[in-house]
């Protein structure tokens, strides 16, 4: 049992309860109680955490990542998408299990000490001859110990048919299937505070075959599981979609059986008035990428449109490779901002921003019912941030305080009510350990690419 008290609480339920100064009560991985005034001194062995000048919030949900690209940061800084890609891929295809584990497990362990509880991993590179990856990325996730929606992606179309990747980076159509099966079997639980739920995603329509597309969302719904792709990422995406298929990237996807509740896509930025429409009326999901946008240059997504048009979005941190800093938090104030810039200061609030990193992103990863809100029943995923410092010293709001300032520390971080972080400190792993497994990680691929 861990009781924190005096505490400020966002529970981000339905009804967006708030508690100035608050408790939350946590048993057996679960939360009993949460409510205003100071907690109930529980008879039994318990933890208790005077959490004062605290703010409790759900944990935050990483709604889409390449933790592989851990390892490439700093590369192709002025590119666009198209170019980034074919600057990297040659990087990548040194890509093995090793640089794999030590690339994720640090991406992993900034996303933790950054408030993530649950993060979705889009792996879609297989080298021939990097050995099981996707086995490295999933024992990275238990080795850091936060919720890992990991998601086997693919890519078979390459340079020869049209696509990016180069053709000794693709995979044959047929043993991609064969190989998501066999990690949805490996791998997926159904549990509702599953460590690990596996997902299919196939990369994107201009790395992928049309047949690779409907045979994963064929293999996916026979097994029950998620649906994840990028999709209008770039206008260059746009116009090759019209001139291979005569239609947009999102008319592409709903004519392949991509779009439903049990989807959610990268990026979504280029969306006309009929796409947003269209993702809310099937609430496909979003995963909203903002700082790794920005530094793409690809444009702003229209979050604002999606939200009121009933589309679920969550937050994505992206690829290390389009996003240096990996961390989670900063992306509350990303998506405020590039929301405002859009749609001006009424787009979006700093309660709606935390919303969709938390109740947003699990209803993109459909795990609504157990995670993403600080309800009785629900499974203890939580973030305690320390507020008491200079940075937000004055602000009365601290919610506000959390979004709009300085990214806080984190008092914990609790993960079905075992403490990952505590006082700012990862407890599951050396981050000195991590770096130089890192450092060693990126020395090999980008030596190999030479």
């Amino acid at each position: 049992m861990i009781v924190l008290d005096r505490c400020a609480v966002s529970t981000v339920d339905e009804a967006g309860t708030e508690h100035a100064s608050g408790h939350v009560v946590i048993e057996n991985g679960r939360i009993s109680s949460v409510a205003s005034g100071p907690a109930p001194r529980p008879h039994g062995s318990h933890t208790y955490v005077d959490a004062s000048s605290c703010l409790v919030t759900p944990g935050l949900i990483n709604t889409h990542h390449h933790l592989y690209q851990w390892a490439t940061r700093g590369l192709a800084t002025d590119a666009t998408l198209f170019e980034w890609l074919t600057t990297l891929y040659p990087v990548w295809r040194g890509l093995d299990d090793t640089v794999t584990h030590a690339a994720a497990s640090a991406g992993l362990a900034k996303l933790a000490l950054t408030g993530c509880t649950l993060a979705a991993d889009h792996h879609y590179v297989f080298p021939s001859g990097g050995g099981d990856v996707f086995d490295a990325l999933v024992s990275a996730g238990r080795r850091i110990g936060i919720r890992l929606e990991a998601i086997r992606g693919s890519m078979d179309r390459g340079q020869s048919h049209g696509g990016l990747p180069p053709d000794n980076l693709v995979e044959e159509t047929e043993a991609a299937l064969i190989a998501t099966e066999q990690a949805i079997g490996d791998y997926h639980s159904t549990a509702d505070d599953a460590l690990v739920r596996v997902a299919v995603g196939p990369c994107s329509p201009f790395s992928v075959s049309r047949e690779l597309m409907t045979g994963a969302a064929s293999l996916a719904r026979r097994h029950g599981v998620r649906l994840h792709t990028h999709l209008a990422e770039t206008m260059d995406e746009e116009e090759q979609c019209l001139a291979e298929n005569g239609c947009t990237p999102t008319e592409y996807a709903e004519q392949l059986g991509w779009l439903g509740p049990d989807v959610w896509l990268a990026h979504t930025v280029h969306l006309n008035g009929d796409a947003v429409k269209r993702l809310g009326a099937t609430r496909t999901g979003s995963a909203h990428c903002p700082t790794s946008n920005g530094r793409l240059g690809t444009g702003i997504a229209p979050v604002r449109d999606l939200l009121d048009a009933g589309a679920p979005v969550g937050l994505g941190v992206d690829g290390a490779a389009s996003n240096e800093d990996g961390g989670l938090v900063v992306e509350l104030r990303s998506a405020l901002y590039q929301a405002r810039q859009r749609g001006g200061p009424s787009a979006l609030d700093a309660r709606k921003a935390l919303w969709m990193g938390t109740m947003g992103g699990a209803q993109v990863l459909g795990r609504a019912d157990s995670l993403g809100s600080i309800e009785p029943g629900k499974v203890a995923d939580l973030a305690v941030w320390d507020l008491s410092g200079l940075d937000h010293a004055g602000i009365a709001d601290p919610v506000a305080a959390l979004v709009l300032g300085t990214p806080p520390p984190l008092k914990l971080l609790i993960v079905g009510g075992e403490v990952v972080v505590r006082d700012g400190v990862l407890l599951t792993a050396s981050t000195d350990e991590l770096a130089r497994d890192l450092s060693a990680a990126s020395a090999k691929l980008q030596e190999a690419a030479r």
